[in-house]
């Protein structure tokens, strides 16, 4: 195998290198992401909201919210305002629906607001059917067409009849229609174009429609208004273009529609925004005040539950959005704007992170990322993620960000001091929760040499080959990873003279979600789920690896779908790192039995779940070798997919089975369940399934086993149980041990499981978590009552596994009960 080794560098000196310059985007706008809403989100839920009328209302309500004074200011019409062509060939409004578009732009001037417009590349059919003369010259829209008629954006249906047709801007008077057509949305006053359809991305990454030249043509169009006019080009586009899209506008969409447009019940959810972070790795280098911003799509974090997140996850969304410098406009209907929203958007020191013209880059990547951003007064935001659905310990050591120390250390979030940090910050995170820090460094320190190993070097099994890359290291790489559990996979020889932890550096490559999954000496699996805008173009995430004194292979490959593909691995450090205190077992990587079958996923961990299994005890899912150190209680994270209620059975070294009643909305994103398990020293055998004839499971796409996490100054208890056997009223009562207040203090989950499985004893808590306990004082203590239902086969003496989990301060404080309790 050929290794080679880097050359020792200085971390915080080698962060200049994503620093802004002083100088100006094009068309003198786009200096700072832009702060407002978009209509899209809404029009998802309800296909008549696009009116004049309720823009007016989305205007004013804005004006009334008290975000406008913090910077957010875009109103922005999304598709669906146009419904003919003047006589030049231009979109006009549906009259109907908006009957004065001036005025509305109009109106929303007079707020103090700016007003965005959407529309597409290309020329729509009836336009050219027309041969509308183009204002100012001598041509007609049939003169400037591809012919034949080609696909003009992503949108367009097949030749002959593509709809959305090509320009060809070598023609004369191609790029005066789009002049045409800008000059009109100027003079009805719009500040904003998102330009959506746009190739290569959108579904469309090679050339084969193009819309390059369509984008420097509406950006020419666009100086030549004499305005500063925001130019933004949508979605997903590809990163190979990244100079084109930097070029010519403003900001380009990243990602696919965060929205679930209709494929869930709510306008987003946790798993389409998590997807955000990965793909915010491959393009985190890619943006700053002259390269313009990496648009992360729609902020739904302020319609309450129907934004399909809870708090903890809107916060999460927002600190994502604000440390990668995404323009952040909210979707959704801003007449019912909620507490969450206005908090967080009234809290400066949160948009200034977003505002400060440099994005973040990540540190450490995994379940539990780490990102960096180093300001221009020496001061560096630091962002903390737990991805996974448990909470966990996070913990940040100061050198793997370059400096020593930190002399003070601030809640960006809850606004306080937290003092000196010395040489890490650890912190409990709540699932899918997140703290965001703004941190004063001290000394530097060197990174160690690093050893590479080229992934052409490599082991190589079944159909996995070596391929050119001219942008990775040794100008190649590995493709055709993955879809087998034991082959199509890469082994690296990997040497190091001591035991321990490191830091291990993975360069791969992908367009949209995939995953690599790797284990390490055999053991130990861990998925890399990542995103991407490029095949061609190498991304780097450091993950860390448990390694032996000598030879270790570590095997990269997919179990149940096609991985990343893969240009190399760097090995950090001398053993000293923090390695996780969880591991995730994917259900493709477990036997399956009977018709259990592995689908693809695309928001699933891994890219991949596991269906059809149940209606049969003989159709199961077993995860034959799920390891812990200690015997114990642990937190279980079981992840699935349901639309309507399912149940699975859930087994532990061949115990009883029990009932697991879950619901949702959608298959193609992931849920998680927490529960106390004890599991013994070493292996242990979990099996999922549903023996019941005509009983189907729920889709299975992973389970994640971690410790039970530590108390915070926030504790509980169980304080008095009342009620008939059949409904009884458990009081949970909150003690804030603490010297100063827990603000909006939460109980964000209640799991209560009977010990004696197999007896037809079920408890179900009556109230859906998470729930609100309010503020607790100091010294003080808060109650809850929960409601539990028992099954009527329950005895007095049967006993229940209960873990609670709780936090406060935006999920800076967070705690948990595991108890044995009766009815």
């Amino acid at each position: 195998m050929r290794r080679s080794f880097l050359r020792p560098l200085v971390l915080l000196t080698g962060l200049t290198f994503f620093l802004p310059h002083a100088n100006a985007q094009v068309n003198g706008s786009g200096q700072k992401p832009y702060l407002g809403w978009s209509s899209f989100s809404q029009q998802t839920l309800d296909g008549s909201f696009l009116t004049q009328a309720n823009m007016i209302a989305q205007s004013d309500a804005l004006k009334a919210s008290g975000l406008q004074e913090h910077g957010f200011v875009y109103i922005n019409l999304d598709s669906g305002w146009q419904g003919s062509f003047d006589q030049n060939g231009r979109p006009i409004p549906n009259t109907t629906t908006f009957p004065d578009i001036k005025a509305l732009v109009d109106h929303i001037h007079a707020n103090g607001q700016k007003a965005g417009i959407y529309w597409i590349p290309g020329i729509e059919q009836p336009a050219v059917d027309g041969n509308y003369p183009i204002l100012g010259t001598q041509y007609h829209t049939q003169d400037i067409v591809v012919t034949p008629l080609a696909k003009g954006n992503a949108f367009a249906g097949n030749p002959p009849n593509p709809y959305h047709d090509k320009i060809d801007f070598t023609k004369p008077g191609a790029q005066e229609y789009i002049d045409s057509v800008v000059a009109l949305f100027s003079s009805w006053g719009f500040d904003f174009i998102k330009l959506d359809a746009v190739t290569p991305g959108s579904y469309s990454n090679d050339l084969s429609i193009d819309n390059r030249a369509d984008v420097e043509a509406w950006s020419k169009a666009i100086a030549k208004t004499g305005r500063p006019i925001w130019l933004t080009v949508s979605w997903q586009l590809s990163q190979d273009y990244a100079s084109v899209w930097q070029q010519w506008s403003n900001a380009r969409r990243i990602d696919d529609d965060v929205e679930c447009e209709g494929r869930c019940a709510t306008l987003t959810n946790w798993p389409r925004i998590a997807l955000r972070e990965y793909d915010d790795v491959g393009w985190q280098h890619e943006t700053s005040t002259t390269l313009g911003w990496n648009d992360m799509d729609t902020l739904d974090v302020g319609d309450g539950a129907l934004d399909g997140l809870s708090d903890d996850e809107k916060q999460t969304a927002i600190t994502i959005w604000a440390m990668a410098n995404s323009p952040m406009y909210l979707g959704g209907d801003l007449t019912k704007l909620d507490d969450f929203a206005k908090s967080a958007f009234t809290n400066d020191e949160l948009i200034a992170v977003d505002q400060s013209g440099r994005p973040a880059i990540q540190v450490t990547g995994g379940s539990q990322p780490v990102w960096m951003s180093k300001q221009a007064d020496g001061s560096i935001y630091v962002a903390l993620y737990n991805l996974n659905g448990l909470p966990s310990k996070v913990t940040v050591r100061w050198s793997d960000l370059g400096f020593r120390s930190a002399t003070a250390v601030r809640d960006v979030w809850n606004r306080i001091n937290l003092g000196a940090s010395p040489a890490a910050f650890t912190t409990t995170v709540l699932g899918h929760g997140s703290r965001l820090l703004k941190v004063t460094p001290f000394g530097t320190v060197s990174a160690p040499a690093g050893r590479v190993y080229e992934a052409e070097s490599a082991t190589l099994s079944g159909t996995t080959y070596v391929s050119q890359c001219s942008a990775c290291s040794g100008g190649a790489k590995l493709s055709y990873l993955g879809t087998s559990p034991t082959t199509n996979n890469a082994t690296f020889n990997v040497y190091v003279q001591a035991p321990g932890t490191y830091r291990m550096e993975v360069d791969a490559l992908t367009q949209g979600p995939r995953a690599l999954v790797y284990t390490v000496n055999g053991s130990r699996p861990a998925t890399l789920n990542m995103g991407g805008g490029s095949f061609n173009l190498p991304q780097a995430t450091t993950v860390p690896a448990t390694l032996l004194a000598g030879n270790n292979a570590i095997t990269f490959g997919n179990p149940g779908t096609y991985a990343a593909d893969l240009d190399r691995i760097v090995i950090f450090g001398d053993g000293s790192a923090i390695a996780p205190d969880f591991i995730t077992y994917e259900a493709e990587a477990a036997q399956l039995s009977g018709s259990a079958s592995v689908g693809g996923c695309s928001f699933c961990s891994g890219g991949a779940y596991v269906g059809n299994y149940g209606d049969g005890s003989q159709n199961a899912v077993t995860f034959s070798n799920v390891t812990v150190a200690q015997g114990g209680t642990y937190q279980l994270e079981i992840d699935y997919t349901t639309s309507g209620p399912r149940t699975f059975y859930i087994s532990v070294n061949d115990g009883a089975a029990i009932p697991l009643e879950v619901n949702g909305s959608t298959f193609d994103s992931p849920v998680p369940l927490l529960l106390p398990v004890q599991l013994n020293a070493g292996s242990n055998k979990i099996v999922i399934g549903n023996p019941n004839s005509g009983g189907y499971a729920p889709g299975l796409d992973s389970i994640t086993v971690g410790p039970i996490v530590g108390t915070s100054n926030l504790t509980a208890a169980i304080t008095n149980k009342t009620g008939p056997d059949l409904l009884r009223v458990w009081q949970l009562s909150f003690t804030n041990a603490g010297n100063a207040i827990a603000q909006n203090a939460h109980l964000n989950s209640f799991t209560l499981i009977p010990t004696t499985a197999g007896t037809g004893c079920y408890a179900k808590p009556v109230l859906a978590t998470p729930l609100p306990l309010g503020s607790i004082a100091s010294g003080s203590t808060s109650s809850l009552n929960m409601p539990i239902v028992f099954s009527p086969l329950c005895r007095d003496d049967d006993t229940y596994r209960l873990q609670a989990i709780f936090s406060a301060n935006n999920g800076a404080a967070v705690g948990s009960l595991t108890s044995m309790e009766t009815r």
